[in-house]
């Protein structure tokens, strides 16, 4: 592994730290696995949210079965928390066939690769989490597995090395990213169905709670699950959290059942305000504002404030603040808009005009 390699991993481990101690976090925390597996739909048909991805992919789905084939390669990306993991388990399920799943960070060395290729059975589906975070010499090893199904395996070393191909069944390859962007041309073209994945609406999140409490078996009300989900950052994984957690307060103060101000009650204690604002979301945008006027301010200057790193800044934090309109990025820097004041209580400073 390189210097910059070891670089971005060590970003990488500081982020999912900086994101595992946030409630509000659309990223894996160590006690979401075994939940998420309890509550993930199985079939197309349950899957909530995400209408335009859903369509194209049941198509997709219903044609590969017509025809009897595997099913083009699919690229799944967007924030975390969207279904990303769930969608693929559902492609296998619609296919009938089996289902197996790594990541990039997971893969270390060229065998590894080659040994979980060499070993899908036909029209299989493999699905790779964190697809950008995929080592080079690894990525290589993809594309002709992808494109015509074999694998390139170098034999001995020196003078004497020799290539001996492996041809592999074909089989369906999913990816998922929450950074496109980093994915290299060659790679991206390899897919044949790309599907970004959207924040959902208030009213999606509200029948993901209540199916989800359905599935818990935990008694919640029309507003009871409307209040979770307006404050679950459009984010499904994130309001099955706080659904859990809203449920250990219910029954401890309030019989067990979630209503409104039930579920207010609690989430106000766990201190997620009405937008899905936590502490460090509101210590934010509150240094922009007191410290410097509103902005804008540089990246480096405000990580040094908050005494975070950018990175960290730049990818878990700002991204839902930009997404609702509570901060902008501009080229000079940072800048709190209106709805930040707005929501902290403080008043809008009224800016210069050319004419006084």
């Amino acid at each position: 592994m390189d210097f910059e390699q070891k670089r971005r991993a060590g970003i990488a481990g500081r982020q999912k730290n900086d994101d595992a101690e946030r409630l509000v976090s659309g990223g894996r925390v160590d006690d979401d696995d075994a939940v998420e597996l309890k509550l993930r739909p199985q079939r197309l048909a349950e899957f909530i949210g995400q209408a335009k991805a859903k369509e194209q992919l049941a198509i997709a789905l219903e044609a590969a079965r017509s025809r009897g084939e595997a099913l083009d390669h699919v690229l799944l990306f967007g924030p975390p928390g969207l279904g990303k993991t769930t969608l693929a388990s559902i492609i296998a399920n619609e296919l009938g066939v089996g289902f197996q799943q790594t990541s990039g960070p997971a893969l270390q060395v060229q065998g590894d690769m080659a040994a979980i290729l060499t070993n899908l059975k036909a029209k299989q589906v493999l699905f790779l989490d964190e697809i950008h975070r995929l080592q080079p010499v690894m990525e290589e090893k993809l594309y002709t597995a992808l494109e015509d199904y074999h694998l390139d395996i170098m034999i001995g070393t020196g003078p004497s090395a020799r290539t001996h191909v492996m041809r592999i069944d074909p089989f369906t390859f999913v990816a998922a990213t929450t950074r496109p962007g980093l994915l290299s041309s060659p790679l991206r073209s390899r897919f044949g169905i790309l599907l970004r994945l959207e924040f959902y609406t208030d009213d999606e999140l509200r029948f993901v709670v209540e199916r989800s409490a359905e599935v818990l078996g935990v008694p919640i009300d029309r507003d009871g699950a409307a209040e979770i989900a307006m404050r679950s950052r459009g984010t499904p994984r994130i309001a099955n959290r706080l659904l859990r957690r809203v449920r250990d307060y219910a029954e401890v103060r309030a019989k067990g059942r979630i209503d409104r101000e039930t579920a207010n009650a609690a989430l106000t204690m766990l201190e997620v305000d009405a937008h899905g604002f936590d502490e460090l979301d509101r210590r934010l945008l509150r240094t922009i504002i007191e410290k410097y006027d509103g902005g804008p301010v540089g990246l480096n200057t405000l990580a040094a404030a908050l005494a975070e790193e950018q990175d960290a800044l730049e990818e878990v934090y700002e991204p839902f603040l930009i997404q609702i309109g509570f901060l902008d990025r501009t080229p000079r820097g940072r800048v709190a808009t209106r709805l930040a004041y707005e929501h902290l209580g403080i008043e809008m400073p009224r800016r210069p005009t050319l004419f006084g």
